[in-house]
């Protein structure tokens, strides 16, 4: 095969550089107790929805 057209070089498509050392992903955020609380609730809605009706009908 001829290496030398290779499309998947070592290029740089998405560099790396300083410019986003103030990024912070969202793993590593903090999060509130009432965050916890509204996520908590979404989720009772979310499995009463999913469950729920299909049992009552």
């Amino acid at each position: 095969m001829d290496d030398s057209h290779d499309d998947h070089a070592d290029h740089e498509d998405y560099p790396h550089g300083d410019e986003e050392e103030g990024r912070v992903t969202s793993p590593m955020q903090d999060f509130t107790t009432s965050q916890v609380g509204i996520g908590f609730v979404v989720l009772l809605v979310g499995l009463a929805v999913t469950f729920g009706l299909p049992l009552l009908f």
